[in-house]
């Protein structure tokens, strides 16, 4: 079984989706490493991972983490300052002992002990009984805890109690506590034992208690469980796998258990992956300050857009964290994740990714299909115009992907009929460009095998040829750049090489394109409107959409156009998103940057955004509704030397001098954050980030450290 089932990760292309390449062979003589430990050190009893496991995890607000997380009021309560507070508990104190005092010593008369006279019997006055004794002092305890009591109150003891006693040096998580009852422990299983696999449940709480589980095996057999409650495995399956092979049972295609590295922290009960903190800043909601921020599939379902120049945090705070997270999601069974970027970009090592396509690289195993794994002349047609020109947005000469689709289709359709495959970059430039050759020799296949209507498909292609603004011309160019040495190897159609398609995003398979950036910086924005469009077009007709399908672009320069804004708004439907990445929004066409940060659910400005940047994520984020207050101070004089001594005393106690104050209070709409605010008042290594889920859930623009 795999991480949601019985069934193989098999593409539908011809080659079935590889298994990783693993690192390459180490000669004889080289030194080998040491094999990886089984158990996780310091826990070989699995006490790590039981605490892990019940650790709560309380419902919450949108991005917040949820892990061991302790909810918050929505409003912050009015908080006395420290200062304020310190001292106006000695001085209600120092009240109390001079009331005990005077009352002790008999300046306020005996009246206090009328209660005391009326209650003893006289017979209890001389001698001095042992009961008269206990009597007397305990009514001396009484007035002084009553005097405590008040003064208490007065000075607010309780308060500094909670704030600086023993009830905040209670950590979140005071350790692993009593184990819960079997019913409700999760290492238990008590879904398998109310299903009446009991000697599954068992055996998986066997190998829980003995350190021979790991997150990633909880949440792959949890996912596997979720297949047979939905009726597409069998229980006596999934029961057998789990006898067999314990801990390690439904496993990846791969077989890999976890990934060679983790740098993030992951929470594969919930899905998260935590990218920092909110700070505590007034900016930010009250239950949101000094909480976790976490992504899952429940917040990319809607996409993420993440705009800041270089060096800001883009790559190592949030693409390598939701690379982590989603290639765990993989093993585990839930997720497909594609990812692109830059050779030599920092996405993890080879060996996490099941499939490494390395284009322009000559040791790269495998290749990209150009095609998409279709079979379709007009479904080919559509996703390669789309990234041969798609970003000529401006209506000139091969501005209308429309006409490029039509082009495209009148030469792939007689070429796959003719061939039975669709053309190389070589051929297909060929074809675009009108060379007498191919075209002839297309015209004799089509004729010999008595395809009229591709024929004439072919001759009204001809036929434009010679008119003027035929976008053949900017096609040939445009697949020109691909016809380079570089590329030789690449994007073969004759069943030579090992291409990947999209096509096997129906199953958890994790890959990652690495673009020839250097020297082929057009080829690589081409490629990646390539991916983008395959990859929007192979989701939109999964099957299974519970398996999340997730692409990560590192750069999207010049992948933005208005096919990819209309595709993007789809793809939440088809349980799926996407994590562009830009150095700035001049990236993306003028016309297109309102509606691509309208169709993202989530949007994140990192620190160092340019103003006219800032001011497009100002008008997206809107206005909100907020009170204002105009506070007016004016010192008050005292003529008196009593005046004066009650002055020097509230100065004392709250540092302040004393004045007499008006408040104007009035409610105005504001920008959440101001453009100028966005660039000038995040601080290096944060990012103002907002959330949207794909049910519908919203959180403002919040201020958050990525390294919180």
């Amino acid at each position: 079984m795999d991480g949601d089932g019985t069934r193989d990760a098999r593409g539908t292309h011809a080659n079935p989706v590889p298994r990783p390449a693993g690192p390459p062979e180490m000669p004889a003589e080289a030194p080998t490493v040491p094999p990886r430990p089984a158990r996780a050190p310091g826990s070989p009893d699995g006490s790590a991972f039981l605490t892990w496991l019940r650790t709560p995890r309380p419902q919450a607000l949108p991005g917040v983490w949820r892990f061991g997380h302790r909810p918050r009021p929505e409003e912050e309560p009015e908080r006395v300052p420290g200062r304020q507070l310190l001292s106006g508990a000695v001085i209600a104190f120092l009240v109390g002992w001079l009331v005990w005092s005077l009352l002790w010593n008999g300046y306020l008369g005996g009246w206090w002990l009328l209660p005391l006279y009326a209650m003893i019997p006289d017979s209890w006055a001389e001698p001095h009984s042992f009961a008269s004794v206990v009597v007397v002092y305990a009514y001396y305890v009484l007035v002084a805890g009553i005097i405590m009591v008040a003064v208490g109150r007065l000075g607010r003891w309780g308060e500094i109690w909670r704030r600086y006693g023993p009830p905040a040096w209670r950590g979140a998580a005071a350790g692993a506590g009593p184990a819960p009852a079997p019913e409700e422990d999760p290492a238990a299983w008590p879904a398998l034992r109310a299903a009446g696999a009991h000697d599954a449940a068992e055996r998986l709480a066997t190998e829980a208690r003995s350190g021979l589980m790991r997150d990633v095996d909880h949440a792959r057999i949890a996912r596997a469980w979720q297949g047979v409650q939905r009726g597409r495995h069998s229980l006596a399956t999934f029961t057998g796998a789990v006898l067999s092979h314990g801990a390690a049972a439904c496993p990846h295609p791969s077989g890999a258990r976890d990934l060679p590295v983790r740098r993030a922290r992951h929470d594969l009960v919930t899905g998260q992956v935590r990218i920092g903190a909110a700070a505590d800043d007034a900016r930010n909601p009250y239950a949101y300050r000094g909480a976790g921020l976490a992504l899952g599939p429940d917040l990319l379902g809607t996409s993420l857009l993440a705009v800041g120049p270089a060096g800001s945090g883009k790559t190592g705070s949030l693409v390598r964290p939701l690379t982590e997270s989603l290639c765990l999601h993989a093993l585990a069974g839930r997720a497909a994740v594609v990812v692109v970027g830059a050779a030599g970009a920092d996405l993890g090592p080879a060996d996490a990714y099941d499939v490494v396509v390395r284009i322009g690289h000559p040791d790269s195993v495998y290749d990209l299909d150009l095609y998409g794994g279709t079979t379709d002349p007009d479904e080919a047609a559509v996703v390669l115009a789309e990234a041969l020109v798609g970003d000529l947005t401006d209506q000139h000469q091969g501005g209308d992907t429309r006409r490029s689709t039509t082009v495209l289709a009148q030469l792939l359709g007689p070429f796959r009929a003719v061939h039975g495959r669709f053309p190389g970059v070589p051929e297909l430039r060929q074809l675009l460009e009108g060379a007498p050759g191919p075209l002839a020799e297309l015209r004799e296949g089509l004729r010999a095998a008595g395809q009229d209507s591709l024929l004439r498909e072919l001759d009204a292609r001809e036929r434009q040829m010679d008119r003027p603004g035929d976008v053949g011309g900017v096609l040939a160019d445009r697949v020109a750049l691909l016809d380079r040495p570089a590329f030789a190897p690449f994007f073969d159609t004759s069943g030579q090489s090992r291409p990947f398609s999209l096509k096997a995003l129906d199953h958890p398979v994790r890959v990652r394109v690495d673009l020839p950036q250097r020297g082929h910086a057009d080829a690589s924005r081409m490629l990646a409107r390539l991916v983008l469009a395959q990859f929007t077009a192979s989701v939109s007709v999964r099957e299974d959409r519970s398996l999340f399908a997730c692409l990560v672009l590192d750069d999207a320069s010049g992948v933005v156009t208005p096919e990819a804004v209309r595709a993007v708004q789809r793809l939440r439907s088809a349980g799926a998103g996407v994590v562009l990445t830009l150095r700035t929004l001049d990236d993306v066409p003028r016309p297109l940057r309102g509606p691509l940060l309208g169709a993202i659910g989530c949007r994140m400005a990192l620190s160092g955004l340019t103003p006219w940047d800032g001011q497009d994520f100002a008008e997206v984020w809107g206005k909100e509704w907020t009170e204002a207050r105009d506070v007016t101070d004016r010192q008050i004089i005292a003529e008196t030397p009593a005046g004066k001594a009650v002055h020097m005393l509230r100065r004392v106690i709250t540092g302040k001098a004393p004045t007499a104050r008006a408040v104007t209070v009035r409610q105005v709409e504001r920008e959440r954050w101001s453009a100028s605010e966005l660039a000038h008042a995040v601080p290096a290594g944060h990012a103002v980030l907002s959330l949207t889920s794909v049910k519908g859930e919203h959180a403002p623009p919040l201020l958050v450290d990525l390294h919180g």
